[in-house]
C-alpha cells in the first residue's frame, strides 16, 4: 500500500526551485532547524542521481540539460557557496560532485557554466577566501578548480590580485590548505595556455620573485610542488618567451643548482629538468657562462654520478647533452672581451 502513496519524483526544474527556496530561508542557518538542512541534503542527493544516475537508471541528457539551465539561471551556485560552511562534510562532498558535473554539462553545444561566469565573475571572490578555514578549504578548492576549467574564470583570477593570495596560501602551516592551494595554483597556470603565457609575460618580475620563495621554502612538499610546476610551465611551448627570460637569470640558476643538491631525489630530478635549460641556452649571458665554467669540474662530477633506478634513455640523453654543453664552455676574458682563454696580460 505504501507504494501507492509514494510521492511523485520531482522534475529537474522543481528540484532546483526547492533548493532555491530552502537556501533563501534563513532557518537553514539555525542549528535548531536541522530538518531543513536534512531536506537540503536529500535534494542535493536527488540532483546527484539526475546527473550521475544510480543502480536503477542512467542519467538522461534532457533531464541533465534542464537541471543545468535552471541551476545557473536561478543562481544556485552563489547560494550554495554562502551556505557551504554550515553543512556537514558529507553534504559538502555531494555538492562538490554535483557542481563538478554541472560545470561540464553542455547544452546545445555550449557550456552553461561559462556563460554564467561571464556575468558572475564575483562568485570567484567568494570562493577563494574559503581557504581561510581549514574545515572548508578542500571543498572550496575543489569547486574553484572546476570553475577554473572555464577560461573566463581563470582569466578573472589571473588578472586580479588573487594570485598573490595563492602564493600566501601555499606557505600555510596547515598541510591540507597548502596542498590544495598548490593544486589550484597549478590548474590556474597550466589549463589555458594563451591566457597563462600573456599573464606571465605581463607579470614576470613580481611573479617569479614570489615563485623563488616557493622553490626555497623549508617545506619539502612546497619545494617539490613548486619545482615540478616550474618545469611544466617553462617546457610548455606557449611559454617559450618566458622560459628564455627565466634561464637568462644567474639568480634563477643559483636556485636551481641548490635544488640539484636537495636531499630528496624527486626534487633533484625535477630540478635537473629545469637546470638543463640554462646550459642549453644558446644566448647565455656572460655571468651564467662564467659561473658554469668556475663550477665546471664539480658539475661534471655531480652529473656523472647523478642517476636513478628508473632512469630512462631520455634522461640519460639529456644528461649527456648538458655535460657536453658545460665541457665546451669557454670563459670570456673581461679585459679583451675575447672568448679565447688568455692570461689577461698579453691579450
Amino acid at each position: 500500500m505504501k507504494a501507492l502513496f509514494k510521492p511523485k519524483p520531482l522534475t529537474p526544474v522543481e528540484l532546483v526551485h526547492h533548493i532555491r527556496d530552502l537556501l533563501n530561508n534563513p532557518d537553514v542557518l539555525e542549528a535548531k532547524r536541522q530538518d531543513k538542512v536534512r531536506e537540503l541534503t536529500r535534494l542535493i542527493h536527488e540532483v546527484k542521481i539526475v546527473l550521475y544516475g544510480d543502480d536503477m537508471s542512467e542519467p538522461h541528457e534532457d533531464a541533465c540539460a534542464k537541471l543545468t539551465q535552471e541551476f545557473f539561471k536561478e543562481d544556485i551556485l552563489r547560494l550554495l557557496i554562502a551556505h557551504l560552511p554550515n553543512l556537514d562534510p558529507g553534504s559538502r562532498q555531494d555538492i562538490t560532485h554535483v557542481l563538478a558535473n554541472l560545470q561540464r554539462q553542455r547544452v546545445h553545444g555550449h557550456y552553461v557554466a561559462s556563460e554564467y561566469f561571464e556575468q558572475n565573475t564575483d562568485i570567484l571572490d567568494l570562493l577563494i577566501p574559503g581557504y581561510d578555514d581549514p574545515e572548508t578549504a578542500i571543498s572550496f578548492g575543489a569547486i574553484l578548480r572546476d570553475c577554473v576549467r572555464h577560461q573566463v574564470a581563470a582569466k578573472y583570477i589571473l588578472e586580479l590580485d588573487h594570485m598573490k593570495t595563492f602564493f600566501s596560501y601555499q606557505h600555510d602551516t596547515n598541510f591540507d590548505v597548502a596542498s590544495d592551494a598548490a593544486a589550484t595554483f597549478k590548474e590556474l597556470l597550466t589549463r589555458h595556455k594563451s591566457t597563462v603565457a600573456e599573464y606571465l609575460d605581463n607579470n614576470y618580475d613580481w611573479f617569479f620573485t614570489e615563485y623563488s620563495k616557493l622553490l626555497e621554502s623549508s617545506n619539502y612538499i612546497t619545494r617539490r610542488n613548486a619545482i615540478k610546476l616550474l618545469g611544466a610551465m617553462l617546457l610548455d611551448r606557449s611559454n617559450t618567451a618566458v622560459m628564455v627570460r627565466y634561464v637568462s637569470s644567474l639568480e634563477n640558476m643559483r636556485i636551481l643548482m641548490n635544488l640539484l643538491r636537495d636531499s630528496n631525489k624527486t626534487i633533484q630530478l625535477e630540478a635537473f629538468h629545469v637546470f638543463k635549460l640554462f646550459p642549453a641556452n644558446q644566448n647565455k649571458p656572460q655571468d651564467i657562462v662564467n659561473v658554469l665554467v668556475v663550477n665546471r669540474s664539480k658539475l661534471l662530477r655531480f652529473l656523472s654520478e647523478f642517476t636513478f633506478e628508473k632512469a630512462d634513455e631520455a634522461f640519460e640523453a639529456d644528461k649527456a647533452q648538458v655535460m657536453k654543453e658545460i665541457k665546451n664552455l669557454v670563459p670570456k676574458c673581461e679585459k679583451c672581451e675575447s672568448h679565447v682563454e688568455c692570461d689577461g696580460l698579453n691579450c
